[in-house]
């Protein structure tokens, strides 16, 4: 669980980055989970996009995809959805 000072470190630190997964009309399903789960893997923070044609609940698409990548969900802003999740072999965020 994070703290709030840690959500708030890695929130600065997604700001520039560009999301890497879309969840369209088709919404989630289990390869995307795993894909996500391998990014985080290597990044350990991404961003996720919502698109509009999308019809479901972001939060529950958010909630979704953090459960099933076993990550912790650091924000979820309109459509756009920051995940973190400590990687084992590629640690680069020190958290504060």
């Amino acid at each position: 669980m994070l703290t709030g000072k840690q959500k708030r470190h890695l929130r600065s630190m997604a700001h520039g980055l560009q999301p890497i997964f879309q969840v369209g009309k088709g919404g989630t399903n289990e390869h995307m989970i795993k894909q996500i789960s391998e990014a985080l893997e290597r990044r350990e923070l991404i961003k996720i996009s919502v698109l509009n044609n999308n019809l479901d609940d972001p939060q529950e698409i958010a909630e979704e995809l953090a459960n099933g990548a076993g990550a912790e969900l650091v924000q979820l802003i309109g459509r756009t959805i920051i995940l973190y999740k400590e990687s084992r072999e590629y640690k680069q965020i020190e958290l504060p």
